[in-house]
C-alpha cells in the first residue's frame, strides 16, 4: 500500500538514491532500488551495517543487544524471510520460552513461529549488505555521519561530519529514528520535520552478563531454556544468547533488556549502574536455591530511541523535493515492519523512476 503526504506529487527522474541509516530498513529500501538499476549509496555513522539488530562481539561470546527474534505475519516477508533460511542466515529460535512473575516461572507459548539471525541477529543486515554490496550501482559508506543537506542544480549534496561532501543524488531516504530525521530535515521539508515531531520515541537499557559456568538447574524448567518474559519493573526479557543456532560454543551469556517504563526514567543513568540493576532483577526471579556462577564480564547498553511511543498507519513518507522517510518508527517496533517499510517505499520509487 502506498503510504504518502496528502501533497505530494509524482516524483520522476530518479536514477540516484542517497539513503541515511543501514538498519534493516536502509537495506530493504536501497536493495529494492539497486536490484532496478537505480544508483545507491548507502551512510552510515556506525562502523557496520544492522542498526537496532547489530550484535556485540566480547571476547568470550557474541551479543544481541536490540532485537532478540523476530515474527512474520505479511507474506512478502515470509517470501523474504525464506530466501534468508535458504542462505544459512536465519534458523527458528527460541522454542523454550518462560513467564517469570511472583508465583514462579511457567512454560510461555502463544503458538508463534519466531527466527533470529545465524550466527548472530546482525547476520541478517550483514547478508543484506553483502548482497547489496555485490551490485555495481550499489555503495554502502560506514563511520560516515551526515551533519547536513544541500539542494543544488543538479540534486541533493549531502555533508558529513568530517566536512567531505557525497552526492549530488536526486533523491534523500532517511531511516534513521524520527528525532535524527527531524533535525536533517530542519529548513528543507516542514511537513516531513513535522511528521517526525508527532513520532515521540521510546528508549530502552540493553545489558548483558557473561558467565564463567552454565546457570545452574531450576526445579520445573528445561535447563536450556531460551528466553523470559518477567513482570519485574525493570527486566522485562531475558535471553541465552548461547542458546541460539550457531552459539552452542560460547559460554552462558545472557541478554537483560529493561522494562520501557524504567529505560525512559533512567535513560541518563550511568551504564555500570544500570547493568548492575538489570541482573540484580535478573537474580530476583530466581529460585532462593539457585546460585549464580561467577561473572566474566558485565556490561549495559542505551538505545536512547528504541521504538515508537505508539504504532502508526503510515509505512513510509516522501514529498516532491526529493526527501524521503522510513524506518519501522512509522508503523510498529517489529523487524517485520522495518523490512516493510524500506521496500515498499523502494518499490514507490521505482514506479516514480519511469
Amino acid at each position: 500500500m502506498l503510504e504518502s503526504l496528502p501533497e505530494s506529487l509524482t516524483l520522476s527522474d530518479v536514477h540516484s538514491v542517497a539513503i541515511i541509516g543501514a538498519g534493516m530498513s536502509g537495506l530493504a529500501c536501497g536493495q529494492q532500488l539497486a536490484t532496478q538499476g537505480v544508483k545507491v549509496a548507502l551512510f552510515d555513522k556506525a562502523r557496520g551495517p544492522g542498526g537496532r539488530m547489530s550484535s556485540k562481539r566480547r571476547p568470550s561470546a557474541t551479543l544481541d543487544l536490540g532485537a532478540q527474534a523476530f515474527t512474520v505475519r505479511n507474506q512478502r516477508f515470509a517470501n523474504k524471510v525464506a530466501e534468508w533460511q535458504a542462505a544459512g542466515c536465519v534458523a527458528s529460535w527460541p522454542t523454550a520460552c518462560y513467564q517469570a512473575s511472583a508465583s514462579g516461572w511457567q512454560t510461555h507459548n502463544d503458538d508463534k513461529l519466531r527466527y533470529t539471525g545465524a550466527p548472530r541477529m546482525s547476520a541478517v543486515t550483514r547478508h543484506l549488505a553483502d548482497t547489496l554490496n555485490a551490485l555495481p550501482n550499489a555503495s554502502m559508506t560506514l563511520e560516515t555521519h551526515i551533519t547536513r543537506f544541500d539542494k543544488t542544480a543538479a540534486g541533493w549534496q549531502l555533508h558529513d561530519s568530517r566536512g567531505s561532501i557525497h552526492g549530488p543524488f536526486d533523491v534523500v531516504v532517511i531511516s534513521a529514528p524520527p528525532p535524527q530525521a527531524k533535525a536533517l530535515l530542519a529548513g528543507w521539508e516542514p511537513t516531513l520535520a513535522a511528521a517526525c515531531e508527532a513520532k515521540p520515541q521510546r528508549g530502552c537499557w540493553a545489558g548483558w552478563v557473561i558467565f564463567e559456568e552454565p546457570l545452574p538447574p531450576m526445579a520445573k524448567v528445561v535447563s536450556a531454556w531460551h528466553t523470559v518474559h518477567t513482570q519485574h519493573p525493570v527486566l522485562r526479557l531475558a535471553s541465552r544468547n548461547h542458546t541460539k543456532p550457531g552459539r552452542e560454543h560460547q559460554p552462558e551469556s545472557i541478554s537483560l533488556l529493561a522494562q520501557l517504563d524504567w529505560s525512559d526514567a533512567h535513560i541518563e543513568s550511568d551504564s555500570e549502574s544500570v547493568a548492575q540493576q538489570l541482573l540484580a532483577a535478573f537474580v530476583s526471579l530466581l529460585p532462593d536455591d539457585v546460585e549464580l556462577p561467577s561473572v566474566i564480564e558485565l556490561g549495559a547498553h542505551r538505545w536512547r530511541y528504541a521504538q515508537p511511543a505508539q504504532a502508526g498507519h503510515q509505512t513510509y513518507l516522501y514529498s516532491t523535493s526529493g526527501l524521503a522517510l522510513c524506518g519501522d518508527s512509522f508503523k510498529g517496533s517489529r523487524v517485520e515492519d522495518a523490512w516493510l517499510s524500506g521496500d515498499e517505499l523502494g518499490q514507490a520509487l521505482i514506479v516514480r523512476s519511469v
